[in-house]
This record gives C-alpha cells, sequence and structure tokens, in this order.
C-alpha cells in the first residue's frame, strides 16, 4: 500500500461502548433486571474491561444500570411509584412549554412535524425497532424544540431515558402503536389551530398513556 493510500484512508471509527450498550437497553435487547457481566460486554461490543466499566459507572449515573455490591450491574428495574415520578415530571415540564410551542409554530414547523409523525407511521409498519424508536424521539424532539430553550429540551431527553426499553414498555401492542401515531398527530392539529389546552391535554395524555376521551 503506498503511502499516499495510507494517508487519505482514515480507520473506521469505532463507537462508544456507553452508545452501544445505552442503545440495547433502550431498544429492549437488554431487558429491565438483565444482569450485566463485564465479560459478556467485552465480548459483546469487543471492547477492554476499562472501557466496559466507564458505560457501566456513566449508565449507572443516569439511574440506567444499577450497581448492587458484591453482585455486579444490572439494567435498573423501575417500580410503579418511580414511573408514575417520572410521568410527573415530564407532564410538568412538557406542558409548561406548550405556550411557547404554539407561539413558535409556523407553518413550516407545523408541516416538518406532519412529515416526522408520518415517518413514525411508517416505521411502524416497515422499519426495525430502533428506527421506529428513531423515529419517535425525532417527533418529540421537533415539537419540544419549538419552545426555544434547548438546554430544557436535553434535560426531558435525559428523564425519559429513564424510562428504560422505551419501545419496548410503550408499545407492547398494536393498539398502542396506533393510539401513538394518532396522538402524534392529534398534536399537530391542536399546534396548527393554537388550541393550547388541548395541546396540553394531548400531551398528558401521550406522556402517561391515557386513553384518549373525546
Amino acid at each position: 500500500m503506498s503511502e499516499d493510500r495510507m494517508e487519505t484512508e482514515a480507520p473506521e471509527e469505532k463507537k462508544d461502548v456507553t452508545d452501544l450498550l445505552l442503545q440495547d437497553i433502550l431498544t429492549g435487547t437488554l431487558p429491565a433486571g438483565t444482569w450485566l457481566k463485564q465479560i459478556d460486554l467485552e465480548r459483546r461490543y469487543d471492547c477492554t474491561r476499562p472501557e466496559v466499566r466507564r458505560a457501566l459507572d456513566r449508565l449507572s449515573q443516569k439511574r440506567l444500570v444499577q450497581h448492587n455490591p458484591n453482585r455486579g450491574y444490572q439494567v435498573y428495574e423501575l417500580d410503579d411509584q418511580r414511573t408514575r415520578e417520572i410521568s410527573d415530571i415530564r407532564v410538568i415540564l412538557e406542558t409548561g412549554i406548550a405556550d411557547r410551542m404554539i407561539a413558535n409554530a409556523t407553518p413550516e414547523a407545523v408541516r416538518d412535524l406532519r412529515e416526522l409523525a408520518n415517518v413514525f407511521d411508517e416505521m411502524s409498519f416497515r422499519g426495525s425497532i430502533m428506527e421506529h424508536y428513531d423515529a419517535n424521539l425525532a417527533f418529540h424532539r421537533a415539537l419540544l424544540m419549538l419552545a426555544g430553550n434547548i438546554e430544557l429540551v436535553n434535560i426531558i431527553a435525559e428523564i425519559r431515558q429513564r424510562t428504560a426499553s422505551a419501545p419496548v414498555s410503550q408499545w407492547r401492542t398494536r393498539a398502542r402503536i396506533e393510539q401513538s401515531a394518532r396522538e402524534h398527530h392529534l398534536m399537530v392539529d391542536a399546534l396548527e389551530a393554537r388550541d393550547l389546552p388541548e395541546l396540553r391535554r394531548l400531551i398528558e395524555i401521550h406522556i402517561r398513556q391515557a386513553p384518549i376521551k373525546a
């Protein structure tokens, strides 16, 4: 191989172990309650023991992984109370900025949100679990970004991650997937109509996964 070719070819970038582990937790590949043996993670992600430990420590700080002294690491298993508390926090934050979302909802923004809602619909039938999950995140991030506060958007994104294995826990049935998709479109309708009470109502329903009442 020539020196010129060696200089132009960049080595393939290795993905961060934390991101790989996080992805497997969020998609339910590693379900809640799973014990995380370091030697198994080394093999799974083709990495070193220090990389595994750093990833586990980082996710422990986010409360996605639990460290049990003398036993090891485990994917965090939420109890009902903690799940409700996380939902309460999201409802407070997301409904609290709904007025800003409406104020900044230009026709272009509404159009883009409709397109993202359509992508979620399509991924529900044709995409992988990760593509479906990413489509959901993309819709919600675009909606929240209308509030114009990037730090708050990032905080909400971190809080969402604490409800681990989201695609598995949120979309257990086809009916639940279809309701989530319908709620996305209804939120865009409320945004376009500048109907603040309705947007707040739909956001709370969506977070708590409550049935929609006319």
